[in-house]
């Protein structure tokens, strides 16, 4: 966790002189309401990982789910966002939940990030490529569009989630996989990105930035470079790749040295954003344990094991 935070920390540093004079130019109108947004868009993608960590296993309540998820979370700024998960299962396992059923829920709850952000992305997809060549790849992304949209049919989400779990030897959820529980999770993660990309459409904003359509553009802008870092897993937290389509989609309109220092922004808000909210987290996470005491442990998961 020491490594979490000083990588976290390391993260703004690494991008402050970028940072400092273009703060400096704005008002704290633009900045507050772009930073505000950033939480609200991290408790959408929270809650989108959460109704199928409920739906698998006794329901946690929000409260111990925003700590496994976002104390976890802080995980991605190691090299390697692998470790992110690694510690999401750790925490889930100290608060009593089997590491299947968290490893279960992360991954479908990835794949549903990963079709909200196709569906929300297609907004600038074809501007990013007509800018800038080098994001042609991001294209083939579609290939996955009707896979995911398969594997997120209520009925095949349910066996694959029914195989994992006989393969790690858990026992089976007592309710199969319904498709409420898939579609608030694809709504909330298209919310997220809303969200998202109102923080960005907001920093742009700040800086005189117009034209129609800026809002969606900005949406699909924040939908395509989240994840994108996704699949750029070795960087943390997607550094460098998510800064890329963020310069490509904001330079028609701001300027390109200007959408540097606003992607730059971006980023270390979004870092102080993901500390805030996982400290938030810890704090009533640690509360909820001490007024209700332990959660229900999943079966086969002891006191002495938790």
């Amino acid at each position: 966790m020491l490594a979490v935070v000083a990588a976290a920390f390391w993260t703004i540093n690494a991008h402050w002189t970028e940072v400092r004079d273009t703060i400096g130019a704005m008002s704290w109108t633009t900045l507050l309401p772009a930073f505000v947004a950033l939480p609200i868009a991290i408790a959408c993608s929270t809650l989108s990982w959460q109704f199928l960590v409920d739906e698998i296993g006794e329901p946690i309540g929000a409260a111990r789910g925003a700590q496994i998820f976002l104390v976890g979370q802080l995980g991605k700024y190691l090299p390697g966002s692998v470790w992110a998960y690694v510690l999401q299962m750790e925490l889930g396992r100290r608060a009593g939940l089997a590491r299947a059923r968290i490893f279960t829920a992360t991954v479908f709850s990835l794949a549903v990030a990963v079709v909200a952000a196709l569906l929300t992305g297609a907004l600038v997809i074809p501007s990013l490529i007509e800018n800038d060549a080098s994001l042609a790849p991001l294209q083939w992304l579609y290939l996955l569009l009707p896979v995911g949209l398969v594997c997120l049919h209520p009925r095949i989400l349910d066996r694959l989630v029914g195989l994992g779990f006989a393969l790690l030897r858990r026992p089976q959820r007592d309710h199969p996989v319904r498709g409420r529980a898939v579609a608030l999770s694809l709504a909330a993660a298209v919310a997220s990105y809303v969200f998202f990309g109102a923080h960005l459409w907001l920093l742009a904003d700040g800086v005189g930035a117009n034209g129609a359509g800026l809002l969606l553009t900005c949406v699909g802008t924040m939908a395509v470079a989240m994840i994108s870092g996704l699949f750029f897993f070795v960087l943390p937290s997607g550094a460098g790749v998510r800064e890329l389509v963020i310069v490509t989609a904001l330079a028609p309109h701001v300027g390109t040295g200007t959408a540097i220092a606003l992607a730059a922004v971006s980023r270390v808000l979004l870092t102080a954003a993901d500390i805030v909210t996982a400290a938030g987290a810890a704090a009533v996470g640690v509360y909820e344990r001490r007024r209700n005491g332990p959660i229900h442990h999943d079966p086969g998961i002891g006191d002495d094991e938790a």
